[in-house]
């Protein structure tokens, strides 16, 4: 049945940052990585899993380009290994709405690995 491998792989809602105060408290408290389509902030956390939020301004695109980066971004959240228990905020730069999948992909995971070892 299409749809339900995918399903399986999805996204759960304890991964993800929600409110605006867990936002806030990384943006403050985490690290900071600046690559050329993106901003990644990070902090680690004591216990649970790594958890993501993302950001992606209209100043990027319109609604098409701008859900196209983060599913970009949230599936190589989901495939990322050795991130540890860190709370990660992904700020998309507007110099992202035209890059292909591999430049955003490649500049992810560079930033990725910049901040797990800050």
């Amino acid at each position: 049945m299409p749809g339900t491998e995918s399903a399986s792989r999805g996204f759960p809602q304890a991964q993800r940052l929600k409110r605006p105060e867990e936002f806030r408290r990384v943006f403050d408290q985490g690290s900071k990585a600046v690559g050329r389509f993106f901003v990644v902030f990070a902090r680690p956390v004591d216990g649970g899993p790594a958890r993501l939020g993302v950001a992606v301004s209209r100043k990027v695109g319109n609604a098409v380009r701008r859900n196209r980066i983060k599913r970009v971004i949230r599936e190589e959240f989901r495939q990322a290994c050795g991130l540890g228990r860190r709370e990660l905020v992904v700020v998309a730069r507007t110099s992202a709405a035209n890059a292909g999948r591999d430049e955003l992909v490649r500049d992810l995971r560079s930033l990725w690995k910049r901040v797990s070892h800050a």
